[in-house]
């Protein structure tokens, strides 16, 4: 008879019974391993049609049960092409594209896009467009911040807060309306100036807006700031290095909260930023509650900037008085032979200038924003080129994410504050 020959575990000798079969030992059952319980990684979407997402974004996460292992954010839903259509319009005639890229502050990307053209065609604005663009720069970086601060509560689950928000950037709507006819897309910067100067009244209710505003503020911090929900939501969550944040390419108030104190306005100042009374707030942890409080005292210090530009904005022209830049007025279209020849070969031309290239970076709502332009002489850039802060922060939220839990992943990708406008140009 064929037997089934047994194998013991190393050192141990069987008792052998009358029947010549080993006798069971009361302690076999616990030398057997127990078998391990298996789990799977589950791998769930976000988006790219969530509320939690702050746009047409999809996040891929791996998951061990809540707990985050990975994020793959997928882009490209909302692609526009914007930096190829470029290429086929004047360099007046791209102007429109900029205030779709960040339509949450466009008039940062209306100015940004003009100051690099401006330098790559050797064009120096008057003093009054200057502050005039100082003035629209940090109006709409309040904007965008309002946004940010609105969302971000809702996420939290605050309601109120979004209120207070959206009804001060309903104001800075209207102060939109007033001047440029739009209310998201402005449009509003020319090569060598602007579409016009400001109408009459317009820096009155802007200073009516500054007087008002730091009371929402004020009441913001006293919802939020220590509010022991959001604490428990935002402290320690999403933390980052200044080391990796530089190392990841963080810029703006992301990199900010991290404790590097970099802002394109103090260390590559443009349009006399050096001569303003400000300061770069700064955090110590990089985590989601840091980036929240430097955002909040940036809103601070936009106010003090713009109280100083409203005090310096001088009187003259709005538009360099260069006829092969700006247009001539319509009485002097209409009278003079000379201006209405100078208006036909701008509107059917364009502007030419050089061929060459530059890089223009300011200081946007959301980080460094750069503009590279390639010009071959002609009235269309050969190449134009974004750099986009939001695409950068974005790429870094797996790094942020993993390890913690999902509901997590919420505040840490509100926190970056991103736009897909920018993101899928």
């Amino acid at each position: 008879m064929a037997q089934k020959t047994i194998e013991y575990a190393v050192g141990r000798t069987p008792e052998m019974g009358p029947d010549g079969r080993p006798t069971p030992s009361p302690l076999e059952p616990f030398d057997i391993p127990e078998p391990e319980l298996d789990s799977e990684h589950m791998l769930i979407n976000i988006g790219p049609q969530h509320p939690a997402t702050h746009g047409v974004l999809r996040l891929v996460c791996e998951l061990d049960g809540e707990t985050v292992l990975n994020v793959t954010p997928h882009i490209g839903f909302l692609h526009s092409s914007f930096e190829k259509l470029g290429e086929y319009r004047t360099w007046n005639q791209i102007v429109p594209l900029t205030d779709r890229m960040d339509y949450l502050a466009p008039l940062i990307y209306n100015c940004a896009y003009v100051m690099a053209v401006e330098k790559l065609l050797g064009i120096e604005v008057t003093e009054r467009a200057k502050v005039v663009r100082v003035i629209l720069m940090e109006l709409d970086r309040i904007f965008g911040h309002l946004l940010w601060l609105g969302t971000t509560a809702i996420d939290v689950g605050a309601f109120t807060p979004f209120l207070y928000t959206f009804e001060d950037r309903e104001r800075i709507y209207r102060l939109h309306e007033a001047y440029t006819g739009g209310r998201i897309t402005t449009s509003a910067t020319r090569v060598g100036g602007m579409m016009a100067d400001l109408p009459e009244n317009w820096i009155a209710q802007l200073e009516d807006f500054l007087d008002s505003f730091p009371r929402t503020l004020a009441e913001v911090h006293r919802l939020l700031t220590n509010n022991q929900i959001l604490i428990g939501r935002t402290q320690g969550i999403g933390a980052i290095s200044a080391e990796d944040a530089v190392n990841f390419g963080f810029t703006g108030p992301n990199l900010r909260a991290s404790g590097v104190a970099y802002d394109v306005r103090k260390d590559n100042p443009y349009y006399d930023y050096e001569t303003y009374d400000f300061e770069v707030p700064i955090g110590e942890n990089g985590d989601c509650y840091d980036r929240y409080l430097v955002r909040m005292e940036e809103m601070e210090q936009s106010v003090a900037i713009l109280r100083q530009a409203i005090a310096r904005l001088p009187e003259g022209p709005i538009n360099v008085e260069d006829p092969s830049v700006s247009l001539p007025s319509k009485t002097d279209c209409m009278s003079d032979m000379e201006s209405m020849i100078h208006h036909f070969k701008l509107i059917t031309e364009g502007i030419k200038g050089p061929p060459g290239d530059c890089y223009f970076p300011v200081e946007a709502s959301k980080g460094e924003l750069g503009m590279y332009l390639v010009s071959d002489g002609g009235p269309k850039p050969v190449r134009w080129r974004v750099r986009p802060p939001s695409f950068v922060n974005i790429s870094v939220i797996s790094e942020l994410a993993r390890g913690h839990l999902i509901a997590d992943l919420i505040m840490i990708n509100a926190s970056l504050d991103i736009v897909l406008g920018e993101i899928d140009r």
